[in-house]
C-alpha cells in the first residue's frame, strides 16, 4: 500500500471516528436530579396525597415515568453516598464516605460533561474536609451546605470558601433554586452537556417555608414546605424550557428517605416554628425515616426525558438511587469502575421502554432483602432509634409486598424455604467478594 493511500485511509479512519464520537455526544443527555430531603412516598397528590397542592410534580409525572418501587435509603448521608457511587452504604460509608470513594461525577467528566451540585452534600461528616468535599468528588461547581439544619442554621460554601450562613429555613428552597437557575443561565458552557444535581434542604427538620406559602396550603406548615418545593421545581423546570434545553434534558425527581412522621421524634424535637406539624405521608407503606419497612426506603420517583422515556407511564418496577451510576454510564459513554463493586444495574432500557423489568432484588442496610415480590427482615433489622416500634417482636418477618403492601402479616413461619433463600441472598450482597461475582442481575 502506497503512503498516500495509508494516508487517506489513516485519515478517513479519524474522520470516521469524529463523526462517530460527535454522533454520540449529540445523544449524550443533560442529567437534572432533584433531590429532596425527608419527602414521603405519599407528599405528591400523583403520589396519592388528597391535601397537598403539587401541580408541576404532578405534570412532571404526566410528562414522564412514575415510578411506584423506588428505592433510595433510609436516612440522608447513607442516601447520598449509594446515589453518587452507585454502592451500597456498607462499603460507600455514607456521612463518612471516603475520599477514595469513585462518584459518577468524577467519571462523567470524562465524556465532556460539566458538573454542577448545588445544596446538601452530608456524606463529608459534616465538615470541610477538602479531599471530600463536591470539587474534590468530581463537582466543578458547588454551593450549599456540608451538612443538615437540625439546629435551625446552616453554613455555606461556594466550592471550597466558606460563604456565609442564615437561619431562615424558609428561605433555602428558594435559594438554591436561584444558585441552580444562576447555574444554567450564567455559569455553564453551552456548547457542553451537564449534570446537575440539586440536593434541596426541606423537608428535613427544621422545616420553614417563605412568606410567599407560610400558612396558604391546607396541611399546615409542612405542607406549606412541600408546595413551596413544587413551585420552586417547576420555576426551574420553567427555566429548562426557556433555555432551550427540554428535549436533550433527563430529568430525575425523587427524595432521600422516607419522612419523619413517628411520635417518638415529633413528641421530642424542639426549635420548629410554633404550631408547625412535622409530619410526612408515607401513605399505604408502615413507618418512615430510620426504618427498614418501605416507609423508610420506597419514595416517589419521577423521569422526564421528552420523545426517549415513555410519557403517562407508571412503572412498579424495582429501581434505586444505586442504579443511577451505571445508567449514566450507558447514556453519557464512561465506564464503571472494575475496581470495587458496583451494586447498581443498568437501567437505561427500563427508563426508555424498552423493558418493563427492573432489579431483581434490593437490600435494606443492615436489616433484609427484597427480590420479586418478597421481602426479608431478619430479626435484629437495624432501625434508628426514632423508628424502632416497641410493639415490634425481634423476629424473622417475611411479607409479599404485592398482597401486602404495608407489610402487616408475616410469612416466615409459612414459607421457611423463602426465608433461607433471601438470608442467603442477603449475606452474599454483604460479603466482600470481587467485584465480578456480585449478585447483581436484571429480572
Amino acid at each position: 500500500m502506497s503512503q498516500s493511500v495509508r494516508f487517506a485511509c489513516s485519515t478517513g479512519s479519524l474522520l470516521l471516528f469524529l463523526l462517530v464520537s460527535a454522533l454520540n455526544a449529540a445523544e449524550q443527555p443533560n442529567i437534572l436530579i432533584v433531590f429532596t430531603d425527608d419527602q414521603g412516598y405519599a407528599d405528591l397528590a400523583c403520589y396519592g396525597n388528597e391535601t397537598n397542592k403539587t401541580p408541576r410534580l404532578d405534570q412532571l409525572a404526566t410528562e414522564g415515568t412514575r415510578f411506584t418501587s423506588f428505592y433510595s435509603q433510609t436516612v440522608c448521608g447513607p442516601s447520598r453516598s449509594a446515589l453518587l457511587t452507585g454502592r451500597q452504604p456498607l462499603r460507600s460509608k455514607g456521612w463518612g464516605m471516603p475520599a477514595s470513594e469513585i462518584t459518577f461525577a468524577e467519571l462523567i467528566r470524562g465524556s465532556g460533561y460539566q458538573t454542577a451540585c448545588i445544596g446538601k452534600w452530608d456524606v463529608s461528616n459534616r465538615k470541610a474536609i477538602l479531599d471530600r468535599m463536591p470539587n474534590a468528588q468530581g463537582f466543578d461547581y458547588y454551593f450549599g451546605t456540608l451538612g443538615a439544619n437540625d439546629g435551625g442554621n446552616v453554613r455555606f460554601h461556594e466550592n471550597n470558601e466558606p460563604a456565609g450562613a442564615t437561619d431562615d429555613m424558609g428561605s433555602l428552597t428558594t435559594l438554591y433554586t436561584d444558585k441552580a437557575i444562576e447555574y444554567l443561565k450564567d455559569k455553564r458552557d453551552p456548547d457542553k452537556p451537564f449534570v446537575l444535581y440539586l440536593a434541596h434542604t426541606m423537608m428535613h427538620t427544621i422545616i420553614d417555608a417563605s412568606d410567599r406559602f407560610r400558612g396558604k396550603s391546607a396541611g399546615g406548615l409542612y405542607g406549606d414546605v412541600v408546595e413551596e418545593f413544587d413551585y420552586e421545581t417547576g420555576r426551574l423546570l420553567d427555566v429548562i424550557d426557556d433555555l432551550g434545553l427540554r428535549q436533550d434534558t433527563l430529568v430525575i425527581y425523587t427524595s432521600d428517605n422516607g419522612p419523619w412522621n413517628q411520635r417518638k421524634y415529633t413528641d421530642r424535637k424542639k426549635g420548629h416554628p410554633e404550631g408547625s406539624i412535622f409530619w410526612g405521608q408515607a401513605g399505604p407503606l408502615r413507618n418512615g425515616k430510620g426504618s427498614c419497612y418501605e416507609g423508610g426506603y420506597r419514595l416517589p420517583c419521577i423521569v422526564r426525558w421528552p420523545g426517549k422515556v415513555p410519557a403517562g407511564r407508571v412503572s412498579d418496577a424495582i429501581f434505586a438511587t444505586i442504579d443511577f451510576m451505571p445508567t449514566f454510564a450507558h447514556l453519557a459513554g464512561f465506564e464503571v469502575p472494575n475496581d470495587r463493586r458496583i451494586d447498581g444495574i443498568d437501567q437505561t432500557d427500563l427508563l426508555l421502554g424498552k423493558r418493563e423489568t427492573g432489579r431483581e432484588h434490593f437490600y435494606y442496610n443492615n436489616a433484609g432483602v427484597r427480590q420479586g415480590d418478597w421481602k426479608y427482615l431478619k430479626a435484629d433489622a437495624f432501625f434508628h432509634g426514632y423508628a424502632v416500634e416497641d410493639d415490634r417482636k425481634k423476629v424473622e418477618e417475611l411479607y409479599n409486598l404485592k398482597s401486602d403492601l404495608g407489610e402487616q402479616t408475616n410469612l416466615a413461619a409459612e414459607h421457611p424455604e423463602k426465608v433461607a433463600e433471601l438470608k442467603a441472598l442477603m449475606r452474599q450482597i454483604e460479603g466482600n467478594d470481587p467485584p465480578e461475582t456480585s449478585p447483581i442481575q436484571i429480572k
